[in-house]
């Protein structure tokens, strides 16, 4: 594809950004950073390791006990994250060529992600001046009252997939409450979060309160985790990266959330709008690559509607249009790494043996090279097989019969993740039972991914740890200090007196 569109002005090297200046690393390692179309190398990154973490680490230690950034009036700091929510959104046509460069995203998404990244910013903003803490009196003897506090450096450690906003869900509400952070970006796609540094500096953020480490897991995320100076750790990505991360952070006792895998499941009963159902269904799992945590990449259909349900999502799975990610009419760019393909393309492999290939299946036509994936539709998928458990994170969908309420519930709920689920009836009784039922830390009724931004988001079982959204992440990035005041005489049961 030698009409590949390269984006303007790309940087030589992406370095590290530590107390406002942009480093290389102390010992000057770097890694390639792969272009997903060609798959060839077009930017060389620093390679950060304990040594890069621990000046990361201590720059913002030192904007957090000495610099103004945590002792700044809320409105003082709302109107720094509402500047740097005015430069994202001045510059979503340039943020969303890098993301769509760097990660395969179609340019149509990747310019969402940019005005969503605004939007966190603003959220937050507004929310830490209308903050107000909790009084608890008894008149005349006591008055309690609870002041919060920033915790201290937060180690942000971020995935491949979305980028730029995902790193905003956790920028957002660390810096508005105060504490200084260390990001660690995913190796696969450091290129728009070096924008940040940029943004934040024209946004007036004080030095040192934000410093980004480029570098692989297992040496700088693995460094920002055990380091001693880092209470809090909020991390999205891999079940099993989780439970490493939550191993190393144990013997600190570390503040930790984490988002982890999913499996959702969208349950398509008889009586629901069947067109609605499937252009959600498409559009669940074949946006954004499938490519995301909250994809529907379990399909399961009550049997009497199954076989037209099939036919008519196979047709259109095969209508997608796969291309070139710069391409505005584009709707399933390139995976985001060779490794990342390898993985997906094993598992359509595996697919064939499971379950009966109604769409896709291999590389689409017409693409010779680059990490491209054809929409990929298994059906009669039984709940025992790979395809059905375990997380592909890619544009690849099981679909499965259900007999009964009590059947699609125990399907729904028969995986190891409990992240979002989708349910698409039109019995006001059964949805809202359903939902409650589904082992799932979102339900969307009769609705496709639609969040708001104040309500708590986060899995159960092996989909994550604790809830971040709205008022749950002012809880997670501050310390609740529970102040007491006598106001009558003093209750002091006396000891020692005769």
């Amino acid at each position: 594809m030698s009409d590949r569109h390269i984006p303007a002005e790309l940087p030589d090297r992406i370095r590290h950004y530590i107390d406002g200046s942009f480093v290389d690393s102390i010992d000057g390692d770097t890694f390639d950073v792969l272009d997903p179309v060609t798959n060839e190398t077009y930017v060389q990154a620093a390679a950060g390791k304990k040594a890069d973490i621990d000046r990361a680490v201590a720059a913002a230690r030192r904007a957090f006990t000495e610099g103004p950034w945590p002792r700044m009036a809320a409105r003082e700091r709302s109107r720094i994250l509402h500047r740097i929510a005015d430069i994202v959104e001045s510059r979503d046509a340039r943020l969303a060529e890098l993301e769509s460069f760097d990660s395969g995203l179609p340019i149509t998404q990747a310019l969402g992600q940019a005005r969503r990244a605004a939007e966190n910013f603003r959220f937050f903003a507004d929310l830490i001046v209308a903050e107000h803490d909790n009084a608890f009196k008894v008149p005349g003897r006591q008055m309690n009252y609870v002041n919060r506090k920033p915790i201290g450096v937060a180690g942000l450690i971020t995935p491949w997939n979305t980028p730029f906003m995902l790193e905003s869900w956790k920028l957002g509400p660390a810096l508005a409450t105060g504490n200084t952070v260390v990001l660690k970006p995913a190796e696969f796609t450091p290129l728009s979060a070096s924008l940040w540094a940029g943004i934040f500096e024209e946004a007036g953020l004080p030095q040192g309160v934000f410093n980004l480490v480029n570098g692989l897991g297992e040496d700088a995320g693995d460094a920002l985790v055990k380091h001693p100076d880092v209470p809090l750790i909020s991390f999205t990505g891999e079940s099993r990266t989780g439970q490493i991360i939550f191993g190393n952070a144990a013997p600190y006792l570390k503040g930790l959330s984490m988002e982890l895998g999913g499996k959702s499941p969208a349950v398509v009963f008889a009586d629901a709008d069947l067109e609605t159902a499937i252009d959600a269904c498409i559009f669940g799992v074949f946006s954004l690559n499938g490519e995301r945590c909250t994809a529907g990449s379990r399909i399961l259909v009550e049997r009497s509607i199954y076989d037209e349900f099939v036919e008519r999502y196979a047709a259109q799975a095969r209508r997608v249009k796969v291309g070139d990610p710069q391409d505005p009419a584009t709707e399933v760019g390139a995976l985001v790494h060779p490794e990342h393909y390898e993985k997906v393309m094993s598992y359509v492999e595996i697919g064939k043996t499971e379950g009966r290939l109604v769409a896709g299946g291999g590389r689409p036509e017409g693409f010779p090279t680059g990490n491209y994936v054809a929409p990929t539709v298994f059906a009669d998928v039984s709940p025992d097989a790979r395809i059905f458990q375990e997380e592909i994170f890619g544009p690849v969908v099981a679909i499965t019969p259900f007999d009964s309420d009590e059947d699609a519930l125990a399907l729904a709920n028969n995986t190891k993740y409990g992240l979002a689920a989708y349910v698409w009836t039109n019995d006001l009784r059964r949805a809202h039972n359903f939902a409650q039922a589904i082992e799932a830390g979102m339900v969307w009724l009769n609705s496709n991914n639609v969040r708001d931004l104040r309500t708590p988001f986060g899995g159960v079982k092996a989909s994550g740890l604790g809830h971040e959204g709205g008022y749950r992440s002012i809880d997670f990035y501050t310390d609740q200090q529970a102040v007491h005041i006598t106001l009558g005489e003093p209750h002091n049961p006396t000891f020692g007196k005769h």
